[in-house]
């Protein structure tokens, strides 16, 4: 099935070399409304989703909801193809300044990125335009899928340090990894919305009055090192056009070791209400189609902010 979709991306992207964007998003619409169809799980998951997020609508208002979240998600392969193309991506970047100066005094940082929006445009763009910045990029790693080697190798053209993490298993030489990279004032970039593995330590945050598993990984990784959170959102604001926005530095401190817990806690709920912010501003552009709710909590929040506004996508 992945080769099968390998070959359909790469006729497709060749198509749209000779006959231009236009071709690329009609058929790329084409076969996610196909995907919305044929994929009633799928759809039932963002249902659910959307009913959190906009309480007491109707169910028809929630599959229009995920109706636009497939069709938006078009946007991310053709937006992957154009950043090769002379006309390219336009976009700005609010709070650039927090990574510079993070990366002129050699502190490190640790990106923290979602699926909101197109995360991989986001890595790239910010590797070519922050100046001497070295990114390390952890990945999520499905043995068969063509489409997401495709994806490494762009990001590994744009000068960015992929790591690949198994989803049967990491090492722990992953983690000391990162450690030295910060200390030698890499910026590491790691996805704070996915646990890949039924094993992997996670962090109970609550989620538009829902209790959901984050993972441990990030807020860890920068109370270990003594490196600053960034909490980077990529929106859309029309075709190939971007709003990026990296947080100001977020510190992960524990007076002492009894502490350490309620520090990466307390992290990573700021996170959280930072994302549900965003959605707020952006609903369509949730790109995580598999299961993230868990259970009711019993208090709905609208959610806080951290820093700045997030950037406000198209509607």
């Amino acid at each position: 099935m992945s080769s099968f979709k390998s070959r359909v991306y790469s006729i497709l992207t060749t198509l749209t070399g000779l006959f231009g964007p236009w071709f690329f998003g009609i058929v790329a619409r084409g076969i996610a409304a196909g995907y919305y169809i044929g994929c009633p799980r799928r759809v039932a998951v963002s249902v659910r989703f959307y009913r959190a997020l906009f309480p007491d609508r109707s169910r028809a208002y929630y599959l229009w909801c995920a109706w636009r979240q497939f069709q938006n998600f078009t946007s991310v392969f053709l937006d992957r193809y154009m950043m090769q193309h002379p006309r390219g991506v336009h976009f700005t970047i609010e709070g650039r300044e927090h990574l510079v100066r993070a990366v002129a005094q050699q502190n490190g940082g640790i990106l923290l990125m979602s699926h909101i929006g197109n995360w991989e445009v986001g890595a790239r763009l910010l590797r070519r335009n922050v100046p001497d910045v070295r990114l390390m990029l952890y990945m999520g790693q499905r043995a068969k899928d063509q489409i997401e080697r495709l994806q490494k190798q762009d990001l590994t053209a744009d000068g960015i340090r992929i790591v690949a993490v198994d989803q049967d298993g990491g090492s722990p030489l992953d983690l000391l990894e990162a450690v030295a990279f910060l200390r030698s004032g890499g910026v590491v970039s790691l996805a704070g919305d996915r646990v890949w593995r039924p094993d992997q330590r996670v962090v109970p945050v609550r989620f538009l009055g829902h209790t959901v598993q984050l993972p441990e990984a990030p807020h860890m990784l920068a109370m270990a090192s003594g490196a600053p959170l960034f909490f980077f959102f990529a929106a859309s604001k029309g075709p190939r056009q971007y709003q990026f926005a990296v947080s100001p530095p977020v510190w992960v401190k524990a007076a002492d070791r009894h502490r350490r817990r309620e520090a990466i806690v307390q992290s990573a709920q700021a996170y959280a209400d930072q994302m549900v912010h965003q959605l707020h501003r952006c609903p369509f552009e949730w790109y995580h189609f598999e299961s993230f709710l868990g259970p009711p909590d019993g208090a709905h929040d609208p959610g806080g902010k951290v820093g700045g506004d997030p950037p406000r996508c198209r509607g």
